[in-house]
């Protein structure tokens, strides 16, 4: 029996335990990565990503909608606010569980699941709209997590991806952490998310049409040593790379990370003004 954690205010409930939830070693790993630190101080300043997918995806109250490796909840809050019956997934309990504290505090109702991406415990055809930001692009497999949100969204339903690109501001640091730390070799890079010929593959034959366009998020720290200070404290991917260098690879790695920065940065003052890339795609599953 999984353990629950409850959500007084919406009456949701997140499934705590593990137990019942096999996970590969590759995501086991990747789990515990996410797990590390707090993600939700970084996920609660890319809010408005979750804000404008739902405005391009034009969800309506009453929609069924589920958000797919929902982190702490961005995809899920903004549907929610629109009066949609929201289920948020997850593998991470944790991050569900501040994705029901920021439910509560606002008074939403909303359902949350502890789930794996590549194998979704829904039945098929039962959502209206799926949406998944910054996250299904970081599962192992590419073609199963595609192929679940196909299955369980209806016939001539919505799905709604927001995912960095290759090019963009992190896109370019994860290929310098993976410099200093570097991945399993089997991995595909997340980055092909962000790229219209990959979804392409992954989608093609089962829409109807992929729409797709480039956003910019934009980094607004009050200097590079406070953003790398905020990441490599909260953000789980950094925090854990930062964990396997010595402190003379730390050091390095936080110099490089900092001249990346300044590539980017657009500011005129003492703060940062970075400006990340990523692909917003609506995709119509075929009626």
């Amino acid at each position: 029996m999984l353990n629950k954690i409850s959500c007084p205010a919406t009456g949701a409930a997140v499934n705590a335990g593990m137990e019942e939830l096999p996970l590969s070693p590759v995501k086991t790993r990747q789990q515990a990565t996410w797990a590390s630190g707090d993600y939700a101080v970084i996920g609660t300043t890319v809010q408005i990503v979750g804000e404008e997918l739902c405005e391009s995806l034009d969800v309506r109250a009453g929609e069924d909608v589920l958000d797919v490796a929902a982190g702490t909840g961005n995809a899920a809050l903004a549907a929610a606010r629109r009066f949609c019956r929201v289920t948020a997934s997850d593998y991470v309990p944790a991050l569900l569980a501040r994705a029901a504290e920021r439910a509560r505090a606002e008074g939403l109702e909303m359902d949350f699941r502890v789930a794996d991406a590549e194998a979704l415990p829904f039945a098929d055809a039962s959502f209206d709209v799926v949406t998944s930001t910054f996250g299904a692009m970081f599962t192992p497999d590419h073609e199963k997590p595609a192929q679940e949100m196909l299955r369980v969204c209806r016939a001539g339903g919505r799905i709604g991806l927001a995912n960095w690109t290759p090019d963009s501001f992190i896109g370019e640091l994860f290929r310098l952490i993976g410099r200093h730390v570097p991945p399993p070799p089997a991995l595909k890079s997340p980055a092909l998310w962000g790229t219209g010929k990959h979804l392409k593959e992954l989608f093609g034959t089962a829409a109807s049409a992929i729409t797709v366009r480039q956003k910019d998020f934009v980094f607004r720290y009050r200097s590079a040593a406070h953003w790398i200070e905020i990441f490599r404290t909260y953000y789980g991917p950094m925090l854990k790379a930062f964990a396997a260098l010595e402190p003379p690879a730390q050091k390095a790695l936080a110099e490089e990370i900092a001249l990346l920065i300044g590539r980017f940065n657009r500011s005129d003052d003492a703060t940062i003004v970075v400006p990340s890339a990523y692909l917003e795609a609506v995709i119509i599953k075929n009626s």
